[in-house]
């Protein structure tokens, strides 16, 4: 029998939501740093529209308690309706589940707030009544204490769903170098989110290829003055 999540994640068999990526939520995550947690997410939704991924963003109590999803992830996503809730759990929203299988793919992957209360869930419910594979962002998802967002992933994990990263997910949609119709973004977005790993690129362009430097204007170099 063919385990179907031995398959790597494509452009073609994947689907993501966003759930509760908003202030009130994460002004109690305590598992990961905020500003990581907003770097890590906005790049996943950027990596999303370069390879073309069905994406769905859900959002609970947005005026009554939880605020506006982060401008930044807004901003990739223009024209996207927002699927307000009154629910924790994103599965039991019909809108949500239209949504999913609008989409028509199997693999979901997931980022949200709280690991431990949305994100489990739904993942829960999304495999047992829905039969989608569920493959969660831990590094675009935190939870209210590193202990609830490890045990809400070892939960997870345990029941079936498949552990993944941002860049993991974002390299695992481009595969090959070769692509090149999604190459200069995959770049792109490594330069601005993915810290060391973004600012070799950049070294590598500038000093060995030759490459303008990824600035918006040109600054003037003063020469070094030596010590007397």
């Amino acid at each position: 029998m063919s385990n179907p999540k031995l398959e790597v994640l494509t452009p073609q068999n994947s689907q993501l939501i966003f759930i509760d990526h908003q202030p009130q939520m994460a002004f109690g995550v305590q598992s990961i740093d905020r500003q990581v947690l907003k770097n890590n997410t906005v790049a996943l939704a950027k990596a999303a529209k370069v390879f073309n991924i069905p994406t769905t963003i859900t959002t609970v109590e947005t005026e009554a308690f939880s605020g506006h999803t982060y401008p930044e992830l807004l901003d990739v996503f223009p024209e996207k309706e927002i699927l307000e809730r009154s629910s924790m759990n994103s599965w039991d929203d019909q809108k949500v589940r239209d949504a999913l299988k609008a989409n028509g793919k199997k693999k979901v992957i997931v980022a949200g707030l709280w690991t431990e209360v949305c994100n489990t869930t739904f993942a829960l419910c999304a495999m047992l009544e829905g039969d989608y594979e569920i493959y969660m962002v831990s590094d675009a998802s935190g939870g209210t204490s590193k202990e609830a967002h490890d045990q809400a992933m070892a939960r997870m994990i345990q029941a079936g769903v498949v552990p993944v990263t941002w860049q993991q997910v974002m390299l695992e949609w481009q595969r090959d170098w070769a692509r090149r119709e999604t190459y200069d973004g995959v770049m792109a977005i490594a330069k601005e989110h993915s810290g060391a790993y973004g600012m070799g690129v950049d070294y590598a362009y500038t000093m060995v290829h030759k490459a303008p430097e990824r600035t918006s204007t040109q600054h003037k170099v003063l020469a070094a003055v030596p010590a007397k």
